[in-house]
């Protein structure tokens, strides 16, 4: 094992440094930019008969699909970095998957231009109705949880798990471990989100696939953590906020009316497990402080020492 972290943390590290540096912020605003003029490229030829039979059949003809594709790219880098920020705080990782949630939402509000056929967008009462009570059901929904979040950062209470540095950086070497899995199977995840659908000719739900992968981790996380701290209120953090993956995970599969709310809900969730463990965290020390106390005070007094115990020269 110690060979496998040892691996597992260079190649991590050897990542993380790239993607934070300016060096990948570079390739992802060419990525980004790139996806999107090309989907309007592609689009475009696609409307004026220019593409090839094979490939004009599977491009689309709306414009506004280019935004989603675009949206798309940009969540897969979210999930990139929440991810890499897995070796951090429990707590932080909780806060970035309702970031990439409330960006799903908003990515959804923009996949709606799509059901309008006619460019200039173009619509009567009856016609885009649905379609614009989703941009607003899902745009608020998003608003809600953008809001929610920055009170969820603010109550945030870190406490160090682990008794020793040693400990520490096992615990870390283990996230990292986790958090390698992760991106091969982000990567993979991918990969069969592109080819199925030009090979089936069916899409593939990346976003629920990989948010049901993180309640995984997230519950494998938690269980990892009892080895160095089985604390009340430790474990019901870190519990709660597994607990509000799955309400994501959710709220992704369900009817749209009433997954934005769940999704709303679970953020309130977390907001209120961050609450709770910031007034339950203080007062469970100072109860543990003041039994620790109680102990040593009510320890028998040993006495005074006998003769045999008596140093040279202490008698008279």
């Amino acid at each position: 094992m110690r060979v496998l972290y040892r691996w597992s943390n260079w190649v991590f590290d050897v990542f993380e440094s790239w993607w934070e540096g300016p060096e990948a912020r570079r390739v992802i605003a060419y990525v980004l930019v790139g996806g999107f003029l090309a989907s309007l490229v592609l689009i475009e030829a696609g409307r004026r008969g220019l593409l090839p039979p094979p490939l004009d059949a599977t491009v689309a003809t709306n414009h506004f699909v280019a935004i989603d594709v675009a949206f798309t790219l940009f969540l897969v880098v979210e999930l990139i970095g929440l991810v890499v920020g897995l070796t951090t705080s429990v707590a932080d990782t909780a806060g970035k998957q309702f970031e990439v949630f409330s960006l799903i939402l908003l990515r959804r509000s923009f996949k709606e231009l799509v059901e309008f056929d006619e460019e200039p967008i173009q619509w009567t009462f009856e016609a885009g109705r649905e379609a614009v009570q989703f941009v607003v059901v899902d745009a608020t929904g998003a608003l809600l949880i953008f809001g929610t979040l920055g009170v969820f950062y603010t109550l945030q209470r870190h406490q160090t798990l682990t008794q020793t540095e040693a400990e520490q950086r096992h615990f870390v070497s283990q996230k990292k471990l986790v958090a390698n899995v992760l991106l091969l199977v982000l990567a993979g995840l991918g990969v069969y989100s592109l080819v199925k659908p030009l090979a089936v000719g069916e899409t593939v739900p990346f976003f629920n696939a990989f948010y049901t992968v993180l309640i995984f981790s997230d519950v494998l996380i938690v269980l990892l953590s009892l080895r160095y701290s089985a604390t009340y209120h430790v474990v019901f953090r870190n519990s709660g906020f597994a607990a509000a993956t799955v309400m994501i995970r959710l709220a992704l599969a369900g009817p749209r009316y009433l997954g934005t709310a769940l999704g709303v809900v679970a953020a309130l969730f977390n907001l209120g497990v961050a609450a709770a463990y910031s007034y339950v965290a203080p007062a469970a020390l100072e109860s543990q402080e003041r039994k620790q106390g109680r102990n040593w005070q009510t320890q028998p007094d040993p006495g005074p020492p006998s003769s045999a115990e008596k140093p040279p020269g202490s008698s008279r």
